[in-house]
């Protein structure tokens, strides 16, 4: 082999050797920052590799570096974008097989246009089939005397002047208003005595729905609800009347009634707990019915077709109240004005509230009137924030 021949092959070996070495460090440097191919040409000038178009070598080395890297940028980026699109596909199929969490939306639509009839649609088949539940069920009815349950109540230093300054109730459930009460001459003592035995069944129900709430929140904060899960929020649809599994309007009944409101409500409507309605069918509210068993007003034309609904025990008057200003189309209005105080985390107000109570009764805003003298005169803010001292583990959670 001549000399010169021996030159070109080891100048090609060099060439060859020194697009190796840059090749190299080009795609470490394409490895480190991502680059394109416009700024793989750059890189290329400035560390001064001549391309030169007169020689078939260089530039067909030149065009295989480029395919090289093109190539490598396609496969690097379907790297890349598989584990996206197969995470994506993942959790949108996860979302169209469990509970699809857009009530927030829905509940800010639904406040902003009060004029929407989402909260007006009322399923009444199953709406008080829990309460009849706790209506039917064996419990000891005995009527205990005046007397006999204020020496209760001082036995187990359960007075409201106590309540009112540690905000701690006793669990005292009585089914039966005393008979005697209405001898009671003292108003003051006749008022303490009835707020002393409804004050722990309003507490009570407002405790089960706080829970309830506190479920419901559980719930739509996941992305993927069990089967238990799920047949609890149908049960719930029910209970409150939902039409069409609709969250929203769930989230606006599922919530509680003020407890002063409640307290001025029975109030009202028992005479402080000396009515008829309440003495022989524990009907604390005067709610009416169509239908089913109840009490006849007095006085009351004979085409009269409603009457006044009768319970077995008191505990089931609280629940069937607080269900009817959860659901009835009439306490909308009530129902959204509180949706807003806690959308704007503030407590639950009776003052304002009960303004939204026109159509509780006939008298409409001069009902509103005399329930806000109620609860003004009788200060029963101040059980607003009491709490009903724990009879089970479930409950203890709440104070």
């Amino acid at each position: 082999m001549s000399l010169l021949a021996r030159s070109k092959r080891s100048s090609g070996n060099i060439d060859m050797i020194k697009n190796k070495i840059i090749f190299l460090k080009i795609n470490k440097f394409f490895k480190k920052n991502k680059i394109s191919i416009s700024e793989i040409q750059k890189y290329l000038k400035k560390k001064e590799y001549n391309i030169n178009k007169k020689k078939n070598f260089e530039l067909n080395n030149l065009g295989s570096i480029s395919r090289t890297f093109l190539s490598s940028l396609i496969i690097i980026l379907a790297f890349i974008a598989v584990p996206i699109v197969v995470d994506f596909s993942g959790k949108k199929n996860l979302i169209s097989q469990s509970f699809e969490n857009n009530s927030k939306t829905k509940l800010k639509e639904l406040l902003e246009k009060p004029e929407s009839n989402l909260d007006d649609v009322l399923e009444k088949k199953f709406l008080f089939d829990d309460i009849f539940a706790l209506d039917d069920a064996p419990v000891d009815t005995v009527r205990l005397s005046a007397a006999t349950i204020q020496e209760l109540f001082k036995s187990t230093n359960y007075n409201l002047d106590d309540v009112r300054k540690n905000k701690l109730v006793k669990p005292v459930s009585l089914t039966l208003l005393p008979e005697e009460i209405i001898k009671i001459e003292n108003s003051t003592n006749r008022k303490n005595l009835f707020i002393q035995i409804i004050l722990p069944l309003i507490i009570k129900e407002n405790n089960y729905i706080r829970l309830d709430r506190k479920k419901l929140f559980s719930i739509l904060n996941k992305n993927k609800n069990s089967k238990i899960e799920k047949q609890w929020l149908g049960l719930k649809f029910k209970q409150y009347g939902v039409a069409n599994k609709d969250v929203s309007t769930l989230k606006i009944r599922m919530d509680e009634i003020p407890v002063s409101m409640a307290i001025a409500q029975a109030a009202k409507e028992t005479g402080w707990g000396t009515s008829r309605f309440a003495q022989e069918g524990n009907a604390l509210f005067g709610q009416w019915t169509w239908s089913g068993e109840g009490i006849k007003p007095a006085g009351a034309d004979d085409d009269t077709t409603h009457k006044v609904m009768k319970f077995k025990i008191l505990q089931a008057s609280v629940k069937a109240y607080q269900r009817n200003l959860n659901t009835h189309s009439s306490y909308k209005e009530f129902r959204g004005a509180r949706a807003e105080l806690r959308d704007k985390k503030k407590e639950l107000d009776s003052l304002i509230l009960s303004n939204y109570l026109d159509s509780y009764a006939q008298t409409g805003k001069q009902y509103v009137k005399i329930l806000q003298q109620i609860i003004r005169q009788n200060q029963l803010t101040d059980f607003d924030d009491a709490k009903l001292l724990p009879s089970s583990i479930e409950l203890e959670s709440l104070i």
